[in-house]
């Protein structure tokens, strides 16, 4: 596949992954579980449609931290890798810090600012939504932004 690769994988590099093209979107996320996922007062999130992520090597480890919520990490080094929401199979969300090179993607919105911790401050320009953005938003669905990958 021609155009952009990224590469990435956990802190020991038991698992390795490949990217094919841009994501589609990508945000910080300040819920509590995304909170004690990382052990941050931040997540930084990129989304994917399936079909552009190749695992290279190993394989992960899923928490399910809700009915349809899977949150996939690293068995051997704990490294926080993904989320997966089991109602939207055909994407998946990586852990932008987790790229070899994180500073090629940057986050577009903040998203569960009312649960941020307060002794952070962020100060970049990006919407911020006090819930999920289709909970403060119009309605719209998750991944809505996924028709222009």
């Amino acid at each position: 596949m021609r155009g952009t690769v990224l590469t990435g994988g956990c802190l020991c590099g038991a698992i390795r992954y490949e990217l094919h093209g841009q994501p589609f979107d990508a945000d910080f996320c300040h819920c509590r579980q995304c909170q004690r996922q990382t052990g941050a007062p931040v997540a930084a999130w990129m989304d994917f449609k399936s079909g552009q992520v190749s695992w290279l090597k190993g394989q992960l480890k899923e928490f399910a931290s809700s009915d349809t919520v899977r949150r996939g990490f690293c068995p051997e080094c704990g490294s926080t890798l993904s989320f997966r929401d089991t109602e939207y199979p055909e994407y998946l969300t990586l852990a932008i810090c987790s790229l070899d090179e994180p500073n090629r993607i940057s986050p577009n919105y903040h998203i569960h600012t009312g649960s941020g911790v307060s002794w952070l401050k962020m100060t970049d320009d990006s919407p911020r939504h006090a819930k999920g953005r289709s909970e403060s938003d119009s309605g719209t669905a998750p991944y809505s932004d996924a028709g222009s990958v």
